[in-house]
């Protein structure tokens, strides 16, 4: 049996728009996401069949494959959630809108709302061929930093838990924004889903036992 599986989007294809268009939301999801999932569950059923077998040649390309598969289906997982209609998400996060934790935490993470958004926005812009820009907690700090990740899962913190995904791979804005990456991302922030983004920072910061540490 398949140990992952594709979660259903929790709008329909059009209500990301004119932010993000139906064609690229269906692309996405429905190809490009699902892949990551095949991917990952055929490679777990290759390391199975190779521990049978006892035969270990291939174990350095396995391993990377289930790192990049299961990480991309981690952080499109947490991408669809991230985000709501342009007439329900964006802004700025506000104590009125009950996620004043979460912008007070970024205040003072980031000195102010206006530094993380520059941060992110700039962070997400500039991956270098395909990645992804990050808000992440960091569990041994309990503040939170941005990261940016090249392909799905490299150069980020171990244990820090992502909260916030800008998708910055080609496909996620190609189609309707061409080379412009920068646009694709700056409009990003219209449909930001803050009540999502307040939940997952209140869940990380909840697992104060996330990590080991030595004393």
């Amino acid at each position: 049996m398949p140990v992952y599986t594709l979660p259903e989007l929790p709008y329909d294809y059009s209500a990301l728009a004119p932010v993000i268009s139906p064609e690229i939301i269906e692309l996405h999801h429905d190809k490009h996401h699902a892949a990551y999932v095949k991917g990952a569950n055929d490679t777990l059923e290759q390391l199975a069949e190779a521990r049978d077998k006892e035969t270990w040649g291939s174990i350095n390309g396995l391993e990377k494959n289930l790192a990049f598969h299961l990480s991309g289906h981690i952080l499109h997982s947490i991408y669809w959630q991230n985000m709501t209609g342009p007439k329900d998400g964006g802004g700025e996060p506000l104590a009125a809108d009950g996620v004043g934790e979460l912008a007070d935490a970024i205040v003072e993470s980031f000195g102010s709302f206006a530094g993380f958004k520059a941060q992110l926005t700039k962070a997400s812009a500039t991956t270098q061929g395909s990645g992804w820009g990050v808000l992440a907690y960091e569990p041994l700090s309990g503040r939170l930093i941005v990261e940016q990740v090249y392909d799905h899962q490299g150069n980020v913190g171990q244990g820090a838990t992502p909260i916030l995904v800008f998708d910055a791979w080609e496909h996620a804005f190609y189609l309707q924004y061409k080379n412009q990456k920068v646009d694709f991302i700056e409009a990003m922030w219209q449909v930001v889903n803050w009540q999502d983004v307040a939940r997952r920072y209140e869940a990380a910061k909840s697992r104060a036992d996330v990590l080991l540490l030595a004393p």
